[in-house]
């Protein structure tokens, strides 16, 4: 698994091996932590490398499924980062179709709403092709998960190999960056620390927020599918940033202040994921409400502050 030091990646490596797995996973930690998977340390059936899949590399078999999760999925650090996110997003991702097609195994790909752009469908289905700008300062993530996705696909219709292709919505939920610059960390930290809490444009902008443990019982049963074209995996509750950031003030007892920032360029105004197919196909919906996974992300991060409020 490709990622496995991130965010969503370490879950998944606790769920497979929760599953009776053996799990190797990869990651160069430019976005992922150490932290995020110290607990593995000294389970048998846990291995790590670091290292970017940029690179060509090679592992020992047998492997039974190939699991691409690395990326940097954040606009704080694609932006700073815009030429790795672009090759991530195709060396990377040919480099571990490769070694899917070497041994034969299934391959995963988790892909991205932001495939969508800004989206005239609303909500947005899989047959959407998406509203994005190619050259907007957003395409190198954008693009770099679009081509992705066409690569999985090239290698499934040309050397057979067993794909899957995930869309996955906004997801959060316990080892976030606490300042990765995404919408929930960055509330939350700032809620924490009594400071105001910056909202982009008006707050009318509409997210759909699913916790990581549904998220990842969703990448777990796509995995083990037959379906070959994307699914979307998230949460179809929308709400607006504003309702968002209101509920994030209520749930940790701030008195913060609300603070307006000019809307980024090619921001989507609306993000709502259309999860008929996942029910479908994995029987798969979003479980964990909204309160009760803020309420673990938020006391997450607060054991994050402690030692900052201590010093």
């Amino acid at each position: 698994m490709s990622g496995g030091a991130g965010f969503i990646g370490s879950h998944l490596c606790d769920r497979l091996i929760a599953e009776g797995h053996s799990v190797l996973a990869l990651d160069n930690f430019i976005t992922g932590s150490p932290r995020n998977i110290e607990h593995l340390r000294g389970n048998k059936s846990f291995a790590f490398r670091e290292w970017d899949i940029c690179r060509p590399f090679e592992v020992e078999g047998p492997v039974d499924g190939v699991l691409n999760l690395a990326s940097l999925a954040s606009p704080k650090d694609y932006l700073e980062h815009p030429i790795e996110t672009l090759d991530v997003g195709s060396v990377g991702t040919r480099n571990m179709l490769e070694i899917a097609r070497r041994y034969n195994a299934r391959f995963m790909l988790t892909s991205t709403s932001e495939c969508y752009g800004d989206p005239m469908v609303h909500p947005q289905v899989e047959t959407y092709w998406g509203n994005v700008n190619p050259v907007g300062p957003r395409s190198c993530y954008d693009e770099s998960k679009r081509y992705a996705e066409a690569v999985t696909m090239a290698y499934h219709r040309v050397h057979g190999v067993r794909t899957n292709i995930a869309r996955i919505f906004n997801t959060y939920g316990p080892r976030m960056q606490l300042r990765d610059g995404r919408v929930v960390p960055a509330f939350i930290d700032q809620a924490l620390r009594n400071e105001p809490m910056t909202i982009f444009g008006n707050g009318s902008q509409t997210r759909s927020f699913c916790y990581v443990d549904d998220l990842v019982d969703g990448l777990y049963r796509l995995t083990l599918s037959e379906e070959r074209y994307p699914v979307n995996l998230g949460n179809p509750l929308e709400m607006t940033i504003l309702e968002f950031a209101e509920r994030i003030r209520r749930l940790t007892g701030t008195k913060a202040p609300l603070k307006y920032e000019p809307l980024p360029e090619d921001d989507p105004k609306q993000r709502q994921p259309a999860i008929e197919k996942a029910k479908r196909v994995l029987g798969w919906e979003p479980k964990v409400g909204l309160e009760e996974g803020l309420r673990q992300t938020i006391e997450y991060f607060q054991r994050l502050e402690a030692p900052v409020a201590a010093g």
